[in-house]
């Protein structure tokens, strides 16, 4: 399509703002995760204990946000687990991938058929609908990298205790199990 003088200025709007929405944001950017700062969160009885370096959100991506809305294609973040403690609650994604880089210390990975060892240098790759969680078994932290793609939406279900949590509400729920029809007639 060819543009006269007289229907320039649209398609010089329309290139700016492509340029300014799409293509500014996708400017490399450079951090060193050294220079993160650890922010913590534990459980109530500290039974789930983690220190994360949130780097993708330091390189100015958005929390649980892909490309879809104007973050990452996938979060990368440095955790830290103590002895004795567990990353999270045993759980699992229906939509989103995760990969572990174990860079120091010694733990136990649990998933639904297997339960074993981790240790530097194991790396996991652990596929939508694969229950899993890590435990710290050593006397120093065990810390590790974790690259998550960013679905739309995910639903991840807590198998020992029936909770659900979704996203992008991100709201915790209990479901009881009911039929199709139940309150629709």
């Amino acid at each position: 399509m060819r543009f006269s003088r007289t229907n320039d200025r649209p398609a010089a709007i329309a290139i700016k703002l492509v340029y300014n929405e799409v293509l500014q944001p996708l400017i490399m950017k450079q951090i060193n995760y050294h220079d993160v700062a650890w922010t913590e969160q534990k459980s109530p009885q500290q039974r789930y204990h983690v220190s994360r370096r949130e780097i993708t959100l330091a390189l100015g991506g958005k929390k649980d946000t892909g490309t879809w809305g104007g973050g990452h294609p996938f979060d990368v973040e440095m955790t830290r687990v103590p002895p004795g403690a567990a990353n999270w609650p045993y759980h699992l994604h229906s939509a989103q991938w995760e990969f572990y880089i174990i860079v120091s210390g010694a733990g136990e990975l649990r998933a639904e058929n297997h339960t074993g060892p981790v240790k530097a240098g194991d790396c996991l790759s652990i596929p939508p609908r694969e229950p899993h969680q890590l435990r710290n078994t050593g006397a120093e932290d065990l810390v590790y990298f974790v690259i998550a793609d960013n679905p739309p939406a995910d639903i991840t279900h807590y198998p020992d205790s029936n909770k659900w949590f979704i996203k992008p509400q991100r709201k915790f729920l209990t479901a009881l199990e009911v039929s199709y029809y139940d309150g629709e007639e």
